[in-house]
């Protein structure tokens, strides 16, 4: 039978992922809707070889340019974060929901109220709404399903076993880009050092993520949400050969650990195919040329946003959207040659001071307008710290 599928995030490296996996069993598959961002020439190339109902760009300012691209081919076109939204309510058995940042959480939850399965990648859902995406799943009785390898990992260790007999969840991590950086090296880090990344092809801001091991603290945030353990059950652990991508320890003592390529395809396809498991176009490992997995303990003077990642699961509430948002304009203006690599830590933590300082993040309401609110006020006091910032660094240059 033929299944329903939308992609949003389809021009990034999990929405390319997931097109590849579709395309080679094309006749399987009826694509509603795709969205991109400004790469509209790829979003247009995918509408046509996948022959979409609907292609959605973020901004409106680039519709123009897509419409022509799709011109005479009856694919329907929109623009903007309410086409975004008006897109995912589009019936369909299977969404990816692969949407960098913020902006990925309000399709996600029009997605879930149709009671479809989300195919989630978007992390940040869960780190700013997890209670609110939860609860959205279960009253209109969709599924969500891990596209992070990490949580796909915990996922697939899972199979069979029950939550209570769960001691721990160990979430590895490959260390980026300056796992074996000197410490005292880290503020000249460049923006082209920041977007190399040793064992992953994936975009910009997700590569600084990584190397700034912001990513893994979202996704401890994340692992916090998803599967409702205690943080003192979550542990993160330096993996560089990034081939054990998470483990699950039980009351026994076993470790069950998920191993395989670092190809994102395979928590893709998982995603795609369950409950069934099916054959993937992933590299197969030769555990005896590897020989050696390596394990170290992550340095929290080198990844200072571990510890924040802590202080967001203590406290709860908003302090997870406060956090994503300060630390998405953190990476602009890291990104922009504002403030320096190691100054993004510090201005999320600014942020989450001065909030936590006003009251409101602790046990508050967790609605979408309440989430909306904290990551627009979190980003007008992340950029007023990184004003601070730059001020600074520039006095200490003259």
């Amino acid at each position: 039978m033929t299944r329903r599928v939308s992609i949003f995030g389809a021009t990034g490296s999990i929405g390319e992922n997931t097109i590849d996996l579709i395309a080679r069993d094309p006749s399987a598959y009826e694509v509603v809707a795709l969205s991109g961002g400004r790469n509209v020439k790829r979003l247009a190339e995918q509408a046509r070889s996948l022959n979409a109902s609907l292609a959605v760009t973020a901004f409106e300012e680039a519709l123009p340019e897509l419409r022509a691209l799709l011109s005479g081919t009856g694919i329907e076109t929109a623009a903007g974060p309410e086409a975004l939204v008006d897109a995912a309510r589009r019936p369909a058995d299977w969404i990816m929901s692969a949407i960098v940042g913020f902006a990925g959480l309000p399709p996600g939850l029009a997605a879930l109220e149709q009671g479809t399965t989300l195919a989630l990648a978007n992390k940040e859902s869960l780190v700013c709404a997890g209670p609110l995406l939860m609860a959205t799943a279960r009253r209109h009785g969709a599924r969500i399903l891990p596209v992070d390898s990490e949580h796909s990992a915990v996922f697939q260790a899972l199979v069979g076993e029950e939550m209570s007999a769960v001691e721990r969840v160990i979430i590895t991590a490959s260390g980026g880009a300056f796992r074996d950086w000197p410490l005292e090296n880290l503020p000249d880090a460049t923006l082209a050092e920041a977007s190399s990344h040793p064992n992953w092809d994936m975009g910009q801001r997700i590569t600084i993520d990584s190397a700034s091991m912001f990513n893994k603290s979202l996704e401890l945030i994340e692992t916090r949400e998803f599967f409702d353990i205690a943080p003192e059950q979550i542990e993160c652990v330096v993996h560089p050969e990034s081939l054990i991508h998470a483990l699950v320890g039980f009351n026994d003592g076993a470790l069950m650990a998920h191993v395989g390529p670092p190809d994102m395809r395979h928590a893709i396809g998982y995603a795609l195919h369950w409950p069934e498991r099916r054959e993937l176009p992933v590299a197969r490992l030769d555990l005896a040329q590897i020989a050696t997995l390596t394990f170290r303990p992550p340095c929290t003077k080198r990844w200072p946003a571990l510890a924040l990642a802590r202080t967001v699961m203590d406290i709860r509430g908003l302090a997870g959207a406060a956090f994503n948002g300060a630390k998405e304009r953190a990476l602009d203006g890291f990104i922009a040659g504002q403030i320096r690599f190691t100054d993004m830590a510090g201005v999320v933590e600014d942020v989450l001071d001065t909030l936590s300082a006003k009251g409101g993040l602790e046990n508050a309401a967790i609605t979408l307008d309440a989430v909306r609110e904290v990551d627009q006020v979190s980003r007008i006091y992340a950029a007023e710290a990184i004003e601070a910032r730059a001020a600074s660094t520039a006095g200490l240059r003259r």
